[in-house]
């Protein structure tokens, strides 16, 4: 079933078109669900959503793996007008009720995984609209909705339909809004832009709460009636067999999947599998590159803003470091005067030579206005569009050519010796060496003043600090510049990382060297030693004498 030429105006719509088609809409585990057999079941929730439905906002929080039942809430909330609320499951306590009340969640929905979680919270959704999908009463309560017709209503496309809570790797997240109008658009280009059809199978194993999911993914599949695979969690050893298993044509990802994936043992015929894409960003170039060689398949990595504000798009002539070119209106703005960048310039050996003139907030000069805003939170609306201008929170700088390159978010910014630079292009660096998997680079306080480097490694498999020669690795690292090397190597066995696979970096600076992890230290002679608990006392006691020991408990 093909998507209309037109353009739908609401996932609502989207829904209702699939009505009649036979075809394969979910997979997932032993389970082959029709687009019809969807559809009712839509029917079936959003009449319940109607039936139960009180005053306020008609908000849905769901705690849920990825399951059948999400995709069902999502395309019954659609039918009905309502906002579908993807509660994070990484979240607890208080953070997680923080969470179901700040966006205002009048429906719960959740399983028996998830309930530990939930006690002992005053959430305060009324139990008569509080579901747990693996109790008889759940599918009791939707088949009584079964002789009703499926709801087609008047709903403004416009009133807000998914609010996405950011990652929160720094404070509490933010509820981005995201209305079935923007959606139902990303839809309608998403398959055209990138060969997708009704004859793809589609592995979805990030989490649905994440934008990622919904827009690379759940809402195309949907537009062109193609068929979603469906993995209750992510498993990089999974990954592979779950392609064989269905067929799966295509995947999306974001964070570091990939970098997993490619950690598995390498197996002769781990080319003979059906994927012919994987669509995602924050992947680095070098897994990139490795991944489509391993598994046969084209690599499409680009970067974009949950909000809607800024898209990025890898071309065939971007630079293997670079993001790609932004949309109209892109640009690299300094924070402070909202002035324009300079153009990067690079030294001979491609180190970025003038980061303190370059290197400034990725924005855009014309999307303020297609901003949809975040749910009740006015100071951060505020500073998103600034000016007038739609402002990412991360760096960025821009060569001569117009190629965008990635610098971190925008507490990725050090100081060392006078010198600034993003921690991002260091991360790259060190991703190069087949010992590390993943890195993450930050600053921790310096005992005189300003920043240290210091960079947390997963390291790959069978792979030691000490074999790694880690002195010869980065010397011979020509764009690796001599403020940028790090002062220390935390190893670790679990980065820790978002349910989206981002790492949290304020756990790890917070934490800095006065860990459980091994920590190596840089020498004079550019050797690194193993700290061991006195030297540990030994640089605290250093902070202290210079009255510093405070930024230690940061």
């Amino acid at each position: 079933m093909n998507a209309d030429t037109a353009q739908p105006q609401s996932i609502a719509q989207l829904v209702l078109d699939q009505q009649a088609n036979d075809a394969t809409a979910i997979l997932f585990e032993d389970q082959s669900i029709s687009y019809k057999q969807y559809v009712a079941a839509c029917g079936q929730f959003a009449n319940l959503l109607l039936e139960r439905a009180g005053d306020g906002p008609l908000h849905i929080g769901v705690l849920l793996d990825n399951v059948p039942d999400y995709l069902t809430v999502l395309g019954g909330a659609a039918l009905v007008g309502a906002a579908v609320v993807g509660l994070n499951p990484t979240r607890r306590g208080a953070e997680l009720e923080r969470d179901i009340r700040h966006s205002d969640c009048q429906f719960l929905i959740t399983e028996d995984r998830h309930l530990s979680e939930l006690e002992g919270l005053d959430i305060g959704v009324e139990q008569l609209r509080q579901f747990n999908i693996d109790q008889a009463h759940w599918q009791e309560t939707l088949t009584a909705q079964k002789d009703k017709p499926i709801p087609v209503l008047q709903i403004n496309p416009a009133d807000p339909y998914l609010l996405i809570f950011t990652s929160g790797t720094t404070g509490n997240p933010k509820a981005a809004l995201c209305s079935q109008a923007r959606l139902a658009g990303i839809a309608a280009v998403f398959p055209e832009m990138n060969g997708i059809s009704d004859q793809d199978i589609a592995y979805l194993a990030m989490p649905l709460f994440h934008s990622n999911s919904l827009m690379a993914n759940w809402s195309p599949m949907l537009a062109v009636g193609a068929t979603i695979a469906l993995r209750r969690k992510f498993s990089a050893s999974g990954f592979l067999p779950d392609v064989r298993r269905y067929g799966c044509t295509y995947m999306n990802y974001v964070g570091k999947p990939l970098t997993y994936i490619l950690a598995t043992p390498e197996q002769a015929d781990d080319t003979d599998n059906t994927m012919v894409l994987a669509f995602g960003n924050e992947a680095v170039v070098h897994d990139i590159q490795r991944f489509e060689k391993r598994f046969a398949c084209a690599v499409r990595d680009n970067y974009g803003s949950t909000e809607g504000g800024i898209n990025i798009m890898r071309t065939p002539e971007t630079p293997k470091d670079a993001l790609g070119i932004g949309q109209p209106g892109t640009v690299v703005l300094n924070q402070e005067t909202q002035q324009p960048c300079a153009v990067a310039e690079f030294d001979q050996h491609g180190r970025l030579s003038n980061a303190d003139q370059a290197v400034g907030e990725i924005a855009n000069i014309q999307s303020a206005q297609l901003f949809e805003g975040y749910w009740r939170n006015e100071d951060a609306n505020s500073e998103r569009t600034q000016g007038g201008i739609f402002w990412s929170g991360d760096l960025g700088y821009i060569d001569k050519q117009g190629f965008l390159y990635f610098g971190g978010r925008n507490y990725d910014w050090l100081r060392v010796d006078g010198e600034n630079f993003a921690a991002a292009p260091i991360e790259n660096i060190l991703t190069r060496h087949s010992g590390i998997g993943i890195s993450a680079v930050y600053a921790v306080p310096n005992s005189d003043g300003g920043d240290d480097v210091m960079a947390t490694l997963l390291l790959s498999p069978g792979a030691e600090f000490t074999s790694l020669d880690m002195q010869a690795f980065l010397s011979s690292q020509s764009d690796l510049g001599t403020k940028s090397v790090p002062k220390y190597f935390r190893v670790t066995q679990a980065m820790p990382t978002t349910a989206s696979n981002k790492v949290v970096k304020r756990q790890l600076r917070a934490e800095a060297w006065e860990c459980a992890d091994p920590v190596w230290i840089r020498q004079k002679d550019g050797s690194y030693q193993l700290l061991d608990d006195a030297e540990r006392q030994t640089i605290r006691a250093l902070f202290e004498s210079r009255g510093r020991a405070a930024l230690l408990d940061f």
